[in-house]
């Protein structure tokens, strides 16, 4: 199998975002979701909107994202839409909360568990999505990137307990009592990944991955640990599997001292494991090329 591209930049800067997205070579058309993560409430990690502004205004962008299945200040809809509006994104661009409305199930063919993936019923308005994620460590996945971000991510509250869950309940109140062992969470996301790329198709999808704040914990954590390591730079590809796979890489491979906390967290959560699968699922490949720019 011929490896697939990523392209990479140490800058991180509006300019970059812009040249690397146009490096990409693949040109996002129709009504365009921007997705993020628009950070828990005293978490401070997440992309900055200044930094994001200008390429999502580029694609006439709407940010979208959905509420989360844990308690915190984006699990109900008016909350989350304060916090997207305190930080700063609903200045920049339209936000749409995608399961504002609920969700609706997408299938998933031939998935390790999940025969079905619930995201927010708002996804069947947009024809592309640029997959805008926020590289970093996970308390529960390892890693987040742009796996993480379309799975989880477009996942609506109840779907974000199914893949949670590995398919055992759409309830978020039951999340922690039905916790499935770790590879079948992982797995699960990988699942959930195929049913969103299947139907938007995945000649519609860009990936970008920012490696800043390259905390070991989420943008959904409220405190979230100092990032111990320096930035590393900007991702981006076709391919999702490479892109992440690229972003582990350059961690594992750094000469950062600061480096250690990050790979504790990704592998004692064994987060490769999320790459491994979508790559048996066909979603793309691991061996991939470096294309500075």
């Amino acid at each position: 199998m011929e490896k697939s591209k990523v392209y990479f930049t140490k800058e991180i800067t509006k300019d970059s975002l812009i040249r690397i997205y146009e490096a990409v070579g693949r040109e996002l058309k129709g009504k365009v979701a921007v997705k993020i993560s628009t950070g828990e409430p005293g978490g401070h990690n997440f992309l900055n909107p200044n930094l994001i502004k200008d390429l999502v205004q580029k694609l006439n962008g709407t940010i979208v994202e959905c509420n989360t299945a844990y308690g915190g200040k984006r699990m109900k809809l008016e909350d989350h839409l304060k916090t997207i509006e305190d930080h700063g994104f609903t200045a920049i661009a339209d936000v749409d909360i995608m399961d504002a409305e609920g969700d609706m199930a997408i299938p998933v063919e031939n998935g390790f568990h999940l025969k079905e993936n619930y995201v927010g019923s708002h996804l069947k308005n947009y024809d592309s999505i640029l997959m805008l994620s926020h590289f970093k460590g996970h308390a529960m996945g390892g890693f987040g990137g742009a796996l993480k971000n379309m799975s989880i991510g477009i996942g609506s509250s109840e779907g974000k307990a199914w893949i949670h869950t590995a398919g055992k309940t759409r309830n978020p109140s039951k999340l922690w009592d039905n916790l499935p062992e770790q590879d079948y969470f992982l797995e699960s996301m990988a699942d959930a990944c195929k049913g969103v790329i299947d139907y938007i198709g995945k000649e519609n999808i860009v990936y970008i991955n920012v490696a800043n704040n390259l905390s070991v914990d989420c943008d959904c954590d409220s405190n979230p640990h100092a990032p111990e390591m320096a930035d590393i730079g900007v991702f981006a590809s076709l391919d999702p599997v490479a892109l992440d796979q690229a972003c582990y890489d350059a961690v594992i491979n750094s000469e950062d001292p600061g480096k250690a906390s990050l790979i504790e967290r990704m592998n004692s959560r064994h987060g490769i494991h999320t790459v491994e699968a979508a790559n048996k699922l066909g979603l793309g490949n691991r061996e991939y090329e470096i294309i500075n720019i």
